[in-house]
């Protein structure tokens, strides 16, 4: 069934609807437009899946299965090293773009982070004004800043809503997770459908929510304890990260047996490592984002409790801290030295 496709798309029923209506007969180009988390990366998966499928996305056969595993031939998975999208990079994709399908009857070519393109965004403006017949673009981004307006003009937009909490909650709740259970995860998720799912099967995810929730009462202002806080915050990634690396060998396991059972060369075995270790990046990089928002409604709430009993200057002290995390936060993605900077934080909060 189509269906199965979507099945792991909660709160997105608009989006699924327009993107299931488009397989059959699609454009050459759509812009998946949403947060991180909000279930764009998952729906391009699936729309990618359906794209490919004779059927329009029949959810069974090797195309669909072969798609959502990420190892079909006619699949291409772009993604960039570094911060920002290079020239040379979208050139690489570019040229992939040009070629024939081996299998299917189309290329399906998915971009994240469309929203990094930003001075390689003309290498790639051309071919989404004049692409090949037989190739369909998937870009996806967070947003687009006025500078790559251009690109959004060339690609049909579907838009992708941040999930909330309750929503979060109540999926995971259908998949037969305890609701108080439910409700601890949904807030370390970070608005993150599959977060919360991996969360759901991470053991240690409760002591690293009262890890973050500890934080405020062990600041002391000391340089000492701002430094063991980060590095215990830090040796615990690699603990968070476990269930999806666990989802990754799955994927890398299946892609070589099937590959030694057709008795083809590991074509795509490169490109697939690679996009894992991207995703186990981002994956980290939400673990902190979401440890920062727990630690965030911590001060939330103590400004709330000070504002209700009057006492304007711990209100005051608990907004600079919001502030604080905030501008964290916004300039995270553009900083290579994560600990200094997460050390410099609990510094000014404590």
């Amino acid at each position: 069934m189509t269906g199965d496709l979507w099945a792991g798309i909660p709160g997105q029923a608009a989006a699924v609807a327009t993107l299931r209506a488009a397989a059959p007969h699609p454009l050459h180009a759509y812009l998946l437009l949403g947060p991180a988390g909000s279930g764009s990366r998952a729906a391009s998966r699936s729309f990618a899946a359906a794209l490919l499928c004779p059927d329009g996305g029949c959810g069974t056969c090797s195309h669909c299965t072969r798609a959502l595993a990420l190892h079909h031939p006619d699949l291409v998975m772009a993604g960039h090293e570094g911060p920002t999208w290079r020239v040379e990079e979208i050139r690489e994709v570019v040229a992939q773009a040009q070629r024939r399908p081996l299998e299917a009857g189309r290329t399906v070519i998915v971009l994240p982070d469309g929203h990094l393109l930003g001075g390689a965004a003309p290498a790639l403006l051309k071919t989404l004004e004049e692409p090949p017949t037989t190739t369909v673009f998937v870009l996806l981004a967070d947003d687009l800043p006025r500078s790559l307006e251009t690109i959004r003009s060339r690609c049909a937009e579907v838009r992708f809503e941040t999930l909330t909490t309750s929503a979060i909650t109540a999926m995971l709740v259908d998949d037969g997770i305890d609701p108080a259970r439910a409700e601890d995860i949904a807030e370390g998720a970070a608005g993150d459908a599959i977060r919360a799912r991996l969360l759901a099967a991470d053991p240690g995810f409760v002591a690293r929510l009262a890890r973050w929730r500890a934080v405020p009462g062990e600041l002391d202002g000391t340089g000492r304890t701002a430094t063991r806080l980060v590095a215990e915050i830090l040796e615990s990634l690699d603990e968070a990260a476990a269930p999806l690396v666990a989802r990754h060998e799955a994927e890398l396991a299946s892609f070589d047996a099937e590959a030694k059972e057709l008795g083809l060369r590991a074509s795509g075995r490169k490109e697939l490592v690679d996009h894992h270790k991207r995703e186990v990046r981002a994956y980290r990089d939400g673990e902190i984002r979401a440890g920062l928002g727990v630690l965030a409604r911590s001060y939330r709430d103590a400004m709330a409790t000070s504002l209700s009993t009057g006492d304007d200057a711990a209100a005051e002290s608990a907004m600079g801290h919001l502030d604080a995390i905030g501008r964290h936060v916004a300039v995270m993605r553009r900083n290579p030295r994560l600990g200094l900077s997460m050390e410099r934080l609990l510094l000014s909060l404590g």
